[in-house]
């Protein structure tokens, strides 16, 4: 945000409006232990040169070359040496967000081909884009899943990040959703022994994310116990394959969705 700054005049036409003589006046609600007083003990000021400098530095000490254990979100990602290249292309380039869809048509080309290659990735028929998170994408998918079967059960894997289980939970609260969560084994994968046919009769989703909190990416049977179903889009034009893929996929049956054995297998997207 662009810094404005305010004469001494300006400042005093402020606090007159809002019936305070003086800026400590504004802040006297703050107790005095809290206030500080002194400037902070920081080094600078330093130009953008010396800023550079001093990060690439600190950088420099970090460990390289080693395998990294670390799971929650911060594990290594892959990011292509393609993509700066791609995103400054015309028809991926936009100054707009995609809520006027006329100023808008990188972002939208962005999203639908997202939305194909997970589609094409996955073997699902539909990928949602763009949400707000992981934690409200898999909320929706979720929502998505009971409005389909009619049934309120859902079992979460407690091998999903907590905070996306906790959004979750926020939603479910109000909606009258049934959480069940499920165990994870010492290897953190999930603990398939907990799918009981019974259980999965009066399921709506099985929740689970790949790679997980644990940064173990889930491993399903052959024969899944959960089929993976969604619906199909109104036009199989709508998830056409990438313009890079030479091998399209149309998808049929649109509109039509089957609700006995329903079981869609949610999985919660990662931060990328």
């Amino acid at each position: 945000m662009r810094y404005l700054p305010k004469s001494p005049s300006e400042r005093q036409e402020m606090l007159a409006a809002i019936g305070t003589r003086s800026v400590e006046e504004l802040f006297k609600s703050i107790p005095e232990k809290f206030r500080l007083r002194a400037p902070l003990d920081l080094p600078g000021p330093l130009s953008e040169a010396e800023i550079i400098q001093y990060f690439q530095a600190r950088a420099a000490e970090n460990a390289r070359g080693y395998v990294s254990f670390l799971g929650a979100g911060v594990y290594q990602h892959l990011r292509s040496v393609a993509a700066d290249a791609l995103i400054q292309r015309g028809e991926f380039l936009t100054s707009y967000t995609p809520y006027q869809a006329e100023f808008a048509q990188g972002t939208l080309t962005a999203i639908f081909e997202f939305q194909t290659l997970m589609c094409q990735i996955t073997g699902q028929e539909v990928a949602n884009a763009s949400m707000y998170d992981g934690s409200t994408a898999l909320t929706e998918a979720v929502l998505m899943a009971e409005r389909l079967t009619g049934r309120r059960h859902v079992l979460v894997a407690r091998s999903v990040h907590p905070e996306y289980r906790q959004v979750l939970t926020t939603y479910a609260k109000n909606l009258g959703l049934e959480i069940e969560e499920i165990g994870y084994t010492a290897s953190g994968q999930l603990d398939r022994a907990a799918l009981k046919p019974e259980t999965l009769a009066r399921t709506a989703a099985v929740v689970v994310q790949s790679p997980n909190f644990w940064k173990s990416c889930p491993r399903w049977p052959k024969s899944r116990t959960v089929p993976a179903r969604c619906w199909s889009p109104p036009s199989p034009k709508l998830f056409r394959s990438a313009s890079f893929d030479r091998r399209p996929k149309p998808i049929s049956s649109p509109w039509k969705v089957k609700r006995s054995a329903f079981h869609p297998v949610t999985a919660a997207p990662t931060s990328a």
